[in-house]
């Protein structure tokens, strides 16, 4: 804690420093670095916990956040699995999935994507797709030979409700077939019952039929499928509640989870975290070493002070918190302002990136290319925390050698001297 002698003494420098030309310019940049230093820290923080929350919500609502392939042999009896599987108190919902890989063909158009047979009730229990239809309606998929799209397919393929497409499909290798039919390929002509608009990649190369449908095309027996689709109730835990899972069933799975298909994005988010918050310590690191510069000179201009609070007993602690509280002053005002900014600016982030897209007319993120078209922001009470005591500490750390070197002043040579 620090001496009445010293807060005092702390206060009257500090007020003094005022209006003295450089030392209060070098003083008053060494706060304003913390101060932007600070903020934009949070900014960068705020940001990434935002981006983090809607891969969470948004992304991971209509991507699988776990499945489960059978290696060699379809799953067999997959309503039996399932009842097993929602057994495990952290599964939300199960349901069976059949995916292809294919061409759809609308004329001399061609799009490759991949086609998935859900059973169009339970889907929702682990997906939100039905959220995202633009046109049409998912229950629709329960009609024969029926096909939902994504987006960015109808747009390539120029496809409206109720246009009639072909699907190709590679050769089937299951079961007693002729070469004949084996070097065939498969095909279908469906029909467009629904369009969904999620964004990103997944509105270009994704498509569902109906689990019906689905293994009809690959002469699946009744209730066999490829595999169970997860919801997790804690997605950053998904790896883990799978394998769990997988463990209870006995077959020979193929265990997938959203790290790997969608994991890089995440590890991006948390690598750009870790870069900014390292850049941005390093920028409150050189603001704070600037006191280190003020308090040099406050200690060169208050020697003879020094020197004759020693002769009147000062101890050298007391002395050395005065001026400790001097460059504490600045980094705390720094937090202060830095940190009430940052968090007023993080809290309207979007509302501000929206604001500055409609005034210069550039879109900063695009729906087509990200699954998001807004810049997304969640202020996280720990990230400030963290941020203003780093700050604080590296102040603090700046200020014990000019805080020393005041302590070393010799009052004989300085009062010699006067």
């Amino acid at each position: 804690m620090f001496k009445p002698l010293s807060v005092f003494l702390g206060v009257r420098y500090i007020a003094n420093r005022q209006g003295k030309g450089f030392t209060s310019f070098i003083s008053a940049s060494s706060t304003l670095g913390i101060t932007l230093g600070v903020m934009i820290l949070i900014l960068v923080l705020s940001a990434m916990n935002g981006f983090e929350r809607v891969l969470a919500q948004h992304l991971l609502s209509i991507v699988p956040h776990s499945e489960l392939i059978s290696v060699n042999e379809p799953m067999e009896d997959w309503q039996a699995v399932i009842e097993q599987i929602n057994k495990n108190p952290e599964v939300i919902g199960a349901a069976p999935v059949i995916k292809m890989q294919g061409m759809m063909q609308k004329g001399a158009n061609l799009k490759g994507l991949e086609l998935r047979g859900v059973d169009p009730q339970l889907e929702l229990t682990v997906s939100s797709i039905g959220d995202y239809i633009s046109e049409g309606n998912w229950q629709d998929l329960n009609q024969e030979n029926s096909v939902v799209i994504g987006a960015g397919i109808a747009k390539k393929l120029n496809l409206e409700l109720g246009d009639t497409v072909q699907m190709l499909l590679p050769p089937l290798k299951r079961g007693k077939q002729t070469n004949q039919q084996i070097s065939a390929l498969t095909k279908r002509n469906l029909t467009i019952v629904g369009v969904f608009k999620f964004g990103g990649e997944i509105d270009s190369n994704q498509a569902y039929v109906s689990l019906k449908l689905a293994s009809d095309i690959l002469h699946f027996q009744q209730g066999e499928v490829q595999g169970i689709r997860l919801k997790v109730n804690d997605v950053f835990n998904a790896p883990l509640i799978a394998r769990n899972v997988a463990y209870t069933l006995d077959s020979y799975l193929y265990i997938y989870d959203w790290t790997r298909t969608q994991g890089h994005l995440y590890n991006d988010i948390q690598l750009v975290r870790m870069v900014m918050f390292v850049v941005l310590v390093l920028v409150i690191a050189v603001a704070s070493f600037n006191i280190v510069s003020t308090l040099i000179m406050s200690v060169n201009e208050k020697k003879s002070d020094i020197a004759i609070l020693k002769t009147m007993g000062a101890s050298s602690s007391t002395i050395m918190l005065t001026f400790i509280l001097q460059g504490i002053t600045n980094g705390l005002l720094g937090c202060v302002v830095g940190g009430g900014l940052g968090v007023y600016l993080a809290k309207n982030l979007t509302e501000f990136s929206t604001a500055i897209e409609n005034f210069i007319g550039v879109k900063f993120l695009s729906g087509d290319v990200y699954f998001i078209d807004f810049l997304p922001t969640y202020v996280n009470q720990s990230d400030v925390v963290v941020t203003i005591s780093t700050a604080l500490f590296l102040t603090f750390i700046a200020t014990l050698y000019p805080a020393w070197r005041a302590t070393k002043v010799d009052p004989a040579q300085v009062l010699g001297q006067l």
